[in-house]
């Protein structure tokens, strides 16, 4: 940081002038010439151009934003370590460990982690020359100092080969090993830190604890074909199971490690060379629970803005109050660009992709989860979450008709757009829209391509706004359009449909393992499966877009979510141009809730053997003071995994309790009856 502010100041500021002392004597002639030397010298600010003046606020936009976070968050972290831990009042509770510890609960099954998306570190093997010095450190997951010293060469060692979706040449990039690789995200800020030390607290060490770290930039697939990741999560299981008295494995997956970790239960009993051989009974007797944290079984919409414009409501938001910092070209700060060159590369953004089609999330007039109190009205009014027959997310238009917020519009271009009855909106015309994609004319003034828009012409790109809506369904067109190498890479590694006949022989490729809709569960009936997740916090489901007013500029994201599209009134789900819905701040509801609710619950053709299914829901409760640090009952996608409540369930697992022991489920939402609104053969 301080690096920054000095090359600022060298940069911006005015050079200081040195005057002697000595004052010369002048004539009359001389003095005459000085006083139009002085309204020169005085009349040379006035001739800055307004672009020297627009880079100069944008740095200093930079600049004081990034202090202004830092100086926070180490302040804040300052105070919270300073406070006594029995300041008189503000007593800190009990860890759940040492609570079940007095209780007489203690280790019993071996524990297995497995880290979701950017959570876990990543260390630089091999690099270019800009990377010197970083070999065997971590460039991502620590303190993000070397980020703020060398973005750009930093970015180019995160990107991956936008052929192959492997290391690009003469970079390698490896996670981090260990318990450690996830522990901490950055100086902290706790991932997995508080649940390790609860386990520990009952007796958990590294003989019966591991975490199973491994590249999630990568493509599920491909962690295997690199890295064998996946034939080393298999062995590490087996030598636990033996090591500690054959005692089957609790498995705890959060967000994208849920479908990763349901990739490898179909991988794992595939014969080889595309499986890993363990046989139809591998499953059975090794694994007792799987614990999903905040899993992302079907997918988030959130995934579709990332892939499209780089941007979710909350850079919307940032970007809405100040333009200069994240779009602004002084030094390559073009942030969207940057990260949406970065991002595509990276093929397990596309296993986070919505699965299920517009059975699932809906289409133009209908959405499972539509009608339900919408939990920005539920913090406006401080009241507790509810469920049933709610509508107040109901509204009239200018004629005095109810219009309602339609969540199966993904993407629509124009308020307007996502309120409008179907039959007003023009026609999908998938065809129409991929053969305008076909004739890329890329203007020869863009130079090297930042991202695959570039690579399609303008005048077509401008064709996308015309279809207006886009739902689950047409999501697929419009990306292969505006994104067809990473589109290419994602047709062999994922599939995102729902299987008719699921003994086709075609769904034993592993394309199909991580979609919980196209593969069956092992059979393993004394298994049992869990979805631990919160609830109560807006969580995207689906984004109003517009063009952006630099669409014709080179090395530019042509489309970014409208923030000022707000709803009409205090109702309304719609706020910065989002559509909010219930969930834990990145995984709605109906995607962590509805497979254990009742696409697995008893026997169905996804789960043949009847696995039992739990569904164990967490009501937010923000932190009430600074000693709780992010809430010991916080339902946040990451802040989950502080939550005293699951850390308890976790731990009682762990040490021999079963899910009908624990009371069966614990529900606060309105999943049961979003589930039995999805018409889905089971």
């Amino acid at each position: 940081m301080a690096s920054i502010l000095r090359f600022r100041k060298l940069c911006y500021l005015d050079p200081v002038k040195f005057q002697s002392y000595e004052f010369p004597r002048i004539n009359k002639q001389e003095e005459d010439n000085a006083i139009p030397a002085a309204k020169l010298a005085a009349e040379i600010p006035k001739k800055k151009t307004n672009r020297q003046l627009k880079e100069r606020r944008s740095i200093d936009y930079c600049c004081r934003f990034i202090g202004y976070i830092c100086t926070t968050w180490w302040l804040l972290l300052f105070l919270y370590q300073c406070f006594p831990a029995t300041l008189p009042g503000f007593l800190v509770p009990e860890a759940p460990g040492a609570r079940l510890r007095r209780e007489g609960i203690t280790a019993l099954h071996p524990v297995v982690m497995v880290p979701g998306m950017v959570t876990g570190g990543l260390e630089l093997w091999e690099g270019k020359p800009c990377a010197e010095g970083l070999f065997r450190k971590r460039i991502w997951g620590g303190s993000f100092t070397e980020i703020f010293r060398r973005p750009l060469c930093l970015l180019e060692h995160l990107s991956l080969d936008n052929e192959t979706g492997l290391d690009p040449p003469g970079i390698r990039v490896r996670p981090v090993p260990g318990l450690v690789s996830a522990d901490y995200f950055a100086p902290g800020y706790f991932v997995w830190a508080v649940l390790i030390e609860n386990l520990a607290k009952i007796g958990y060490e590294g003989k019966n604890m591991h975490m199973a770290a491994y590249d999630w930039r990568l493509s599920f697939q491909n962690t295997e074909t690199r890295d064998r990741t996946l034939s080393r999560l298999k062995s590490k299981i087996e030598f636990m199971y033996e090591s500690n008295g054959y005692k089957k494995v609790v498995v705890l997956p959060h967000s994208m490690g849920v479908i990763y970790f349901l990739h490898f239960l179909k991988w794992v009993e595939t014969p080889s060379p595309m499986g890993g051989g363990g046989g139809l009974g591998w499953c059975a007797k090794h694994i007792k629970a799987i614990m999903n944290i905040g899993p992302a079984f079907l997918g988030v919409p959130k995934a579709v803005s990332k892939m499209f414009s780089a941007e979710g409501g909350d850079l919307a938001l940032v970007r809405a109050m100040a333009p200069a910092l994240l779009d602004s070209e002084l030094l390559g700060l073009q942030t969207f660009v940057h990260f949406l060159r970065v991002s595509r590369t990276w093929d397990s953004i596309m296993s986070l992709m919505p699965k299920g089609g517009e059975t699932i999330w809906g289409d133009k007039d209908w959405a499972p989860d539509e009608g339900n109190t919408c939990p920005l009205t539920k913090i406006r009014h401080q009241q507790p979450s509810t469920s049933g027959n709610d509508t107040n997310n109901i509204k009239k238009n200018g004629f005095g008709l109810k219009v309602q917020d339609n969540y199966g519009r993904i993407i629509s271009f124009g308020k307007e757009a996502s309120q409008l009855p179907s039959t007003q909106l023009p026609a999908f015309n998938s065809k129409e829209l991929l053969h305008k994609g076909t004739s890329k004319s890329l203007n020869p003034r863009c130079g090297e391509v930042w991202t695959e828009y570039d690579e399609v012409s303008r005048e077509s790109i401008k064709k996308v706004a015309e279809n207006k809506v886009y739902t689950a369904k047409t999501l697929v067109d419009l990306l292969q359009f505006v994104a067809p190498k990473t589109m290419q890479r994602a047709a062999v590694q994922f599939s995102h449909g729902i299987a008719d006949d699921l003994n086709d022989p075609k769904y034993n490729h592993y394309k199909y393992w991580s979609n919980p809709l196209e593969t069956k569960l092992p059979d393993a009936p004394d298994m049992e499966i869990y979805s631990l997740y919160g609830v109560g916090i807006p969580t995207e489901r689906s984004y109003v877009y517009k063009s952006s007013p630099n669409i014709d500029k080179c090395k530019n994201v042509p489309f970014q979510i409208d923030s000022s599209a707000d709803g009409d009134d205090q109702e309304s789900c719609l706020r910065g141009g989002v559509y909010f819905v219930d969930g834990d701040e990145s995984v709605p509801v109906i995607s962590a809730g509805f497979m254990c609710a009742k696409g697995w619950r008893g026997k169905t053709r996804f789960n043949p053997s009847g696995i039992a299914t739990y569904v164990r829901e967490y009501k937010h409760k923000p932190p009430t003071s600074l000693l709780e640090g992010r809430g010991l009952e916080s339902g946040g996608h990451v802040d989950i995994m502080g939550n005293v409540g699951l850390i308890e369930d976790v731990l009682r697992v762990a040490a021999g309790a079963t899910g009908a022991e624990m009371g069966g489920d614990r529900i606060h939402s309105d999943i049961l009856r979003m589930s039995e609104r999805i018409n889905l053969r089971l």
